[in-house]
């Protein structure tokens, strides 16, 4: 485990090399204001750590804590019968929390497709759960596991083929995209006729806590269904079932944001993605298969206070500043990322309330998401409903900390996929609700779309 930072490092050089430009812009935004991204969260580091570090504010009873969920987080899983961390498989996809979250970042596009990696697929069939969620695959549940356990088969090998889409932008720069279609072979048993799969890239895990603490009326009253403004835009909360609460709540993380709390998140991650029985999910993820069983009887296999550790470690980690505000080309960047309508869905500032940690209460913070599903076109439609999300949404990533991506995690694959591999790819994938937008993007001259690249490498 690397040592953590415990204190914010201040970092001077804010002040940037290109001030002496004379470009012409029209502020509309004070980005000073944003300069705590995570309001009290916020850590000033421009290192590879800059994802992995507890949010300086932290009590330290809070602190303790989140310093124990560190090491759950990097605790890599053996078969059992083991004197520690017992339970992997009988079927997985990876074997630690850190291998689809690489220094609590954002996983790469894999080179080797059937290594254990960042990237899974989720399956299901036409219909729904009895709760109204994606409806089960028999034989194969709601996600493939392409790796086993010595003496169990894998689910499945995934294999990908690319197609190639090209973008030209108006003033006749040619990007060439690609689309990836996911497929299956070596499968223990025949896949169902009908079996719809979407690829899930790991995420980053910094600023949980916040998201998870902005009250349930401000996400509603952000929506839009049926477009009464006419801006084209008409974004929508997702309800799912959380099997811890036994209830139905609204969906706030996952891809389209199928899960309510980061409790159930980390539990379901657990199960499906290591094989982890826990409180949550008692039954191995492969429960009534042939290859689904270890019959050990030992569930579950993680204790409730790991558990409650690595949970809490997720609402905890800091939130990396913004870097370069002052510098003339971002801030062209910022006004244009209001004027050809980024901000409608990027949603600069939000507010938390109350939460039992105190470090998160009443923060104002910037995530730049609303949190709300919407209409990505097809492009990138998965054509596989989660929810209330239909196969053509996704919800709103937050953009705070992408410009630290390549640094931390030495690489710029974007997308639910990782298709994309810069953020000039990611914005021309945009379509639906975000069409007019991709097409106000590709008619900025150069100089425009680099500036507009400046501010998002500079969040």
């Amino acid at each position: 485990m690397i040592k953590k930072i415990l204190f914010p490092i201040l970092i001077l050089g804010f002040v940037s090399c290109q001030n002496d430009d004379t470009s012409s812009y029209t502020e509309v935004v004070d980005l000073s204001e944003r300069l705590y991204a995570g309001g009290e969260t916020t850590l000033f580091s421009v290192t590879s750590n800059a994802y992995r570090t507890p949010a300086p504010n932290l009590t330290s009873t809070d602190l303790e804590m989140h310093l124990l969920g560190d090491v759950d987080f990097e605790s890599v899983f053996v078969t059992a019968p083991s004197t520690i961390n017992q339970g992997l498989g009988p079927i997985f996809n990876s074997s630690s929390c850190i291998s689809c979250h690489p220094r609590d970042g954002r996983a790469a596009f894999p080179d080797m497709l059937n290594n254990r990696s960042g990237l899974l697929l989720r399956s299901s069939i036409a219909g729904m759960d009895e709760h109204g969620g994606p409806n089960p695959v028999p034989g194969f549940g709601g996600q493939i596991q392409n790796q086993a356990i010595f003496g169990y088969m894998p689910e499945a090998s995934y294999n990908v083929a690319f197609t190639e889409v090209i973008e030209t932008f108006d003033d006749g720069t040619v990007v060439a995209l690609r689309k990836p279609e996911f497929s299956l072979f070596d499968t223990y048993i025949p896949v169902p006729a009908g079996t719809m799969l979407s690829a899930r890239i790991g995420s980053p895990v910094f600023g949980l806590g916040l998201l998870e603490a902005i009250p349930e009326a401000d996400i509603v009253a952000m929506q839009d269904i049926a477009d009464a403004n006419g801006d084209g835009i008409s974004g929508k909360a997702n309800y799912v079932w959380d099997k811890f609460m036994q209830q139905t709540v609204l969906g706030r993380f996952g891809w389209k944001a199928n899960t309510g709390t980061i409790r159930t998140q980390c539990a379901t991650a657990y199960v499906e993605d290591m094989g982890i029985t826990n409180v949550v999910h008692n039954t191995e993820t492969g429960e009534g298969q042939s290859n689904g069983s270890d019959g050990f009887g030992d569930d579950p296999e993680l204790s409730s206070d790991i558990l409650d550790q690595v949970v809490l470690y997720c609402q905890t980690l800091a939130v990396p500043a913004p870097r370069g505000i002052d510098n003339v080309q971002v801030k062209q960047g910022a006004a244009i990322f209001e004027r050809i309508g980024c901000a409608s869905c990027h949603t600069p500032r939000q507010k938390t309330g109350y939460s039992p940690i105190s470090a998160i209460s009443f923060q104002t913070f910037y995530p730049y998401t609303d949190m709300l599903v919407h209409d990505m076109g097809e492009g990138l439609a998965d054509n596989r409903p989660d929810y209330m999300a239909d196969g053509r949404e996704w919800k709103t990533r937050p953009l705070w900390g992408i410009g630290l991506t390549e640094l931390v995690n030495g690489h710029t694959n974007f997308l639910h996929d990782g298709r994309a591999r810069n953020l000039t790819e990611a914005i021309l994938w945009h379509g639906g609700e975000a069409e007019n937008t991709q097409k106000a993007f590709k008619k900025l001259k150069k100089s425009d779309r680099e500036a507009l690249l400046a501010f998002l490498g500079s969040l």
